[in-house]
């Protein structure tokens, strides 16, 4: 069956993989693990990225990836094409190999959680696109109020719709946006509804640490991890575990995109 149908915008997706290309040419792919919560692509010189696996949006009955076979031994670059695809297993595929790619240590990275990069203020309105458990309380405790956006079946004060955050995110002035949303491709329209946000931060472990691709938008911050044993994370994703699970084998790293800079 042929690969679900590629959505060709100019936005964050075509960005990353246009930055990319020519790293992927000369990569090839030696594993891949589509699991239930992370998706995890091993290229062959050893480094790895991960994505967040939509599994409820799997397409395909028993067989989720319809698209390339085998995806084994395939040049890097065929994976992360895939990073445009409307099917959102696909997509995480390229997702993950782009993470491959472009996470690593380079000049601009720091280590440490994203709390400790992030410029709160007290008086600050925080949106939160997609649940970053961890961070609720600690961020709750540094600013006037904080709203999560995600998908939700009892909606609260506190944690609201997801189609919600587009309304919301112009009253912010901090946006804290999942990289997942790359994924379904909404990161292009949330960067537009947190036009007005002093701080617009992509997190988790499926951010793609690409300074260049996020350059031309109001992006402030980049945080995401580097992985440090690639093998022991792939039994990890391939076992249904996620970022608990891998979170000792991979660093978190932040990095601030230059030239922006609203106070």
């Amino acid at each position: 069956m042929k690969s679900a149908e590629t959505v060709k915008l100019p936005g964050i997706s075509q960005r990353i993989e246009t930055l990319l290309l020519p790293a992927a040419r000369e990569a090839r792919v030696d594993d891949v693990r589509i699991g239930l919560g992370y998706t995890a692509v091993l290229l062959d010189e050893g480094r790895l990225g991960v994505a967040y696996t939509f599994r409820h949006e799997a397409q395909g009955g028993c067989c989720v990836f319809e698209g390339l076979r085998p995806i084994s031994g395939r040049p890097a670059s065929d994976l992360l094409a895939l990073i445009g695809s409307s099917d959102r297993i696909e997509a995480a595929v390229g997702l993950a190999c782009a993470n491959a790619l472009a996470n690593r240590s380079s000049e601009g990275v720091q280590e440490g959680d994203v709390l400790g990069h992030l410029g709160l203020r007290r008086e600050d309105c925080v949106a939160m696109v997609g649940c970053f458990s961890p961070l609720v309380g600690p961020i709750q405790e540094r600013v006037k109020s904080l709203t999560v956006f995600d998908l939700v079946d009892r909606p609260t004060v506190v944690v609201r719709p997801a189609a919600e955050a587009a309304d919301a995110l112009p009253r912010c002035q901090i946006a804290l946006i999942t990289a997942t949303a790359i994924i379904n491709h909404t990161m292009d329209a949330l960067l537009h509804a947190a036009a007005n946000c002093r701080e617009v931060a992509v997190l988790g472990p499926s951010t793609p640490m690409l300074p260049g691709a996020f350059g031309a938008t109001n992006v402030t911050l980049l945080s995401g991890v580097v992985a440090n044993r690639p093998k022991d994370i792939l039994q990890v994703v391939s076992e249904g575990g996620g970022m608990r699970q891998f979170g000792p084998c991979v660093r978190k790293v932040s990095l601030r995109i230059p030239g922006f800079n609203k106070n």
